[in-house]
């Protein structure tokens, strides 16, 4: 795991995208032969194998849907909780019989470093469901290996970890996804469907809101538990005591602490904006690019515990003059609004409304922008790992909204107005917000 840092990032600009994307569709086109490798020891027409890093609330759940599907095979699960990690074993053994069809006994690996897990050679794909600050080393190992890549959102907990992620998929040809499961619900995509192709005018101004954590007072210092390996849980972030609320429960899987604490998330704002300013960029057309000037404020806790924000508020603008306006639902109603000169759209979970009506029933015609159809957010990886296409929510588009996100966060932070490059991916006016842009690494941890 240990690299030197590239002194010169592949910056990615739209235009860049659209071309290298075109190329490969182009080839994709072509007849080609493509080598038993690249499915690991599986052929395309046999199941996909795949490991799973990271088994606790969300990872669990992820677990489940990939066992729900006969084209892939979960043969190894991986947690620094050498409980969480047995159950999840006994769960795919108890789902799938430890008999292989050959009558062999395989079962499901077990491991506590997931290094061993990306090791294995027969593994075709992962699934990273780890806390954010966990995200990128795992991504860029099985990257280097040769696996393709589930990774649940956000993408990153820096912008610079972002990019270095994104260019290192691309560069080894794998097929990823992130989990921004609302690109394969209908009520968003025919959303962002209607904004861009000019049913509601044009466009001014978006607004998106979503819920905020609480605080806690402060935590004493803690026994490790004996199943719980805390030293590679804290991996590449700063030493700290372990205490309960700031890992994760004890016993069962409730919501976890580290959720509310910077050196692991940045909270709420990426934890729900990596959903809802993902929408807002796909409706607006700017996946692969982001603001021009961002400006925020927030309340953050004075003591304790849990230290990311609580109330926010939060404007971009974009170089075509739309604003989005993220803030806490006391403000914006959770979801997405787009507003437009002749009307608005808006979106949330399991509710699509807009103004006027006759809107919801219009159809999006065969010569107009039709976006990428998923239904079904883990089928679309499966099918993309055996196709080689890329999937509805692909490494560089994560980058862009998960960087909208920790662009409102340095502004909160800093609580004045930035302005940003969003080709370079640097700030313009701000050295103390440019070196917001990345963190260091607890040694012996390095990119």
């Amino acid at each position: 795991m240990k690299s030197k840092r590239s002194k010169k990032s592949n910056v990615l600009t739209r235009r860049q995208f659209l071309k290298s994307s075109a190329v490969a569709a182009a080839a994709a086109a072509w007849p080609t032969i493509i080598p038993a490798s690249v499915f690991g020891a599986n052929p395309p027409s046999n199941r996909i194998t795949v490991g799973c890093i990271g088994v606790g609330r969300m990872g669990l759940g992820d677990l489940r849907e990939i066992l729900g599907f006969k084209q892939a095979r979960i043969v190894a699960v991986c947690d620094v909780d050498s409980k969480r990690v047995k159950h999840a074993q006994q769960l795919v053994e108890t789902h799938y019989g430890k008999q292989s069809q050959s009558g062999t006994s395989k079962g499901c690996a077990a491991y506590g470093d997931f290094r061993d897990l990306v090791a294995r050679a027969d593994i075709d794909a992962v699934s990273v469901v780890t806390p954010d600050h966990w995200h990128t080393l795992p991504v860029l190992a099985a990257a280097r290996a040769g696996k393709d890549i589930f990774l649940q959102k956000p993408l990153t907990l820096t912008i610079a970890e972002g990019r270095l992620l994104s260019d290192t998929v691309r560069r080894y040809g794998r097929v990823f996804q992130v989990g921004s499961q609302q690109r394969s619900d209908s009520r968003f995509r025919l959303a962002c469907e209607l904004v861009r192709n000019g049913r509601i005018g044009k466009l001014l101004t978006v607004k998106v809101g979503f819920g905020t954590d609480p605080g806690t007072g402060p935590q004493p210092p803690m026994p490790v538990p004996d199943w719980l390996d805390y030293e590679m849980w804290l991996g590449p972030a700063p030493w700290a005591d372990y205490t309960e609320k700031r890992v994760h429960p004890k016993s069962g899987y409730g919501r976890p602490g580290w959720l509310r604490i910077a050196d692991y998330g940045a909270g709420m704002i990426t934890g729900w904006g990596a959903h809802h300013n993902d929408i807002a960029q796909w409706g607006m057309g700017t996946e692969y690019t982001g603001p021009v000037e961002i400006k925020g404020q927030a309340e953050y806790p004075k003591d304790g515990l849990w230290d990311v924000h609580g109330t926010f508020s939060i404007e971009y603008t974009y170089a075509s003059g739309v604003k989005v306006t993220c803030t806490d639902n006391r403000k914006n109603k959770q979801g997405v609004l787009f507003e437009g000169t002749e009307g608005w759209v808006y979106v949330r979970r399991g509710h699509l409304d807009a103004n006027p009506k006759s809107l919801l029933t219009s159809a999006i015609g065969p010569d107009e922008l039709n976006l990428y159809k998923s239904n079904n957010h883990k089928g679309n990886f499966l099918e993309c790992i055996k196709s080689r296409a890329e999937t509805i929510a692909p490494v560089e588009v994560a980058h862009r909204s998960c960087s909208l996100c920790l662009l409102g966060e340095i502004a909160m932070r800093l609580g004045r107005k930035l302005k940003w490059d969003p080709e370079q991916e640097r700030f313009t006016n701000d050295r103390e917000a440019n070196q917001m842009l990345s963190r260091p690494m607890r040694s012996p941890w390095r990119v």
